[in-house]
């Protein structure tokens, strides 16, 4: 069963056991995931639905913040609340370690040498680590595996 046919079953039995906030959130899921097939003309395969969850949580992750400086827990909550329901559908993430020892592979199999090579580094590791780490992670491990 592919990830988008996961999330409408999910959405399904949302629906039969009444649980109103994760249907809500799934809802705006495929809300996002329809709005990328009309927009780019494309039928969504597992990465891209993983890249608009990611994209999802990033924006959970920034309200969160933006709730909690404004002193409004009671938003702050309903936004984590929705990013467990969207870190559901993500793959298990790797480690500092696991990510580190990717992007220094990576680094040696493309000869990169120095700051400059971040540009190549940056698009190899994201093909291979899509979802599978925080991209912010992964931008700090490169700059380190390439300053040192």
């Amino acid at each position: 069963m592919s990830l988008k046919e996961q999330i409408t079953e999910d959405m399904k039995n949302a629906m039969r056991a009444k649980d109103s906030e994760r249907l809500g959130t799934i809802r705006l899921l495929t809300a996002a995931m329809k709005q990328k097939e009309v927009d780019e003309r494309v039928e969504l395969d597992d990465a891209m639905v993983i890249a608009i969850v990611d994209k999802l949580i990033k924006q959970r992750k920034d309200s969160i913040e933006a709730f909690t400086k404004a002193d409004r827990m009671d938003l702050a909550d309903k936004e984590s609340a929705e990013m467990k329901v969207l870190q559901a559908y993500l793959p298990a993430r790797l480690s500092a370690e696991e990510v580190a020892a990717e992007v220094s592979a990576i680094v040696s199999e493309l000869g990169a040498k120095g700051p400059g090579d971040m540009g190549k580094v940056m698009g190899a590791v994201k093909t291979r680590l899509a979802g599978k780490a925080d991209m912010g992670q992964v931008s700090a491990a490169v700059k380190a595996a390439l300053a040192g």
